[in-house]
């Protein structure tokens, strides 16, 4: 049980540093440094950005319910 969980675990992870790397940057910050300036129609529809935040939560829910359980699991 440990094992799969660390398995999803380390899988989620992955995922969430490549979905969030894959956000539009909204500011002038470090997103600027790596490109993120430059205007592209690729990743101008709201649609794509709502849809990317949705998985991105998803995810994300999924990561942070691996976290409590393997808590759980290895204190118990």
């Amino acid at each position: 049980m440990i094992i799969g969980l660390s398995v999803i675990l380390i899988i989620t992870s992955i995922v969430l540093v490549l979905l969030v790397l894959l956000h539009k940057g909204k500011g002038g910050g470090l997103s600027d440094l790596f490109g993120g300036g430059v205007t592209s129609s690729l990743g101008s529809s709201s649609v794509v950005e709502r849809n990317l935040d949705r998985i991105t939560v998803f995810f994300g829910v999924i990561w942070f319910v691996c976290i409590v359980a393997l808590g759980w699991l290895v204190n118990h």
